[in-house]
């Protein structure tokens, strides 16, 4: 078992959580007839102890990259509690995510050319549609709505 973990970590940035989902599915998987059931917590302690799993660090990373790909906090937030990020774990990229959210919302009204990057006015129902997916992307309402809303080529500002 302590190899699967070992491949398991060297091929993939994970949590505790996630890598002990991993461990009990293989278990599950190879139908365990021992005795007495592998110590899965034990080797992950083991493994936080050796620095191969940071759920802070991990927690960081997964923000940061939603946040590129043009995810909202609530996205963001979502992810890291899947994750099993514990709130302690998980604050300072909360807090990544809270400060990026307007460079997050540009990203995803960009790349789906939505309102200022469209290259011609939206009817509504269009416009109900590109609002539904910002909200889905985890952006709040008001963020979301200054976007879809906008004209082409208005210029939108994080203070506006």
């Amino acid at each position: 078992m302590q190899r699967l973990a070992i491949r398991y970590v060297e091929r993939y940035a994970t949590s505790r959580k996630k890598l002990a989902d991993y461990l009990h599915r293989k278990i599950r998987e190879r139908e365990w007839r021992g005795e007495e059931p592998p110590a899965v917590e034990q080797l992950i302690e083991r493994f936080v102890d050796q620095g191969y799993i940071d759920d802070a660090l991990y927690a960081q990373n997964k923000a940061s990259a939603l946040i590129r790909r043009g995810y909202g906090t609530r996205r963001v937030s979502h992810a890291l509690y899947q994750a099993g990020i514990s709130e302690a774990d998980g604050r300072e990229a909360y807090q990544i995510s809270e400060s990026n959210k307007w460079i997050a919302a540009d990203k995803f009204a960009r790349k789906r050319k939505i309102g200022p990057y469209s290259d011609r006015q939206q009817d509504a129902d269009i416009c109900r549609k590109q609002l539904q997916a910002f909200l889905r992307a985890g952006h709040d309402f008001d963020l979301a709505s200054r976007f879809v809303f906008a004209r082409p080529g208005e210029e939108i500002t994080a203070e506006n």
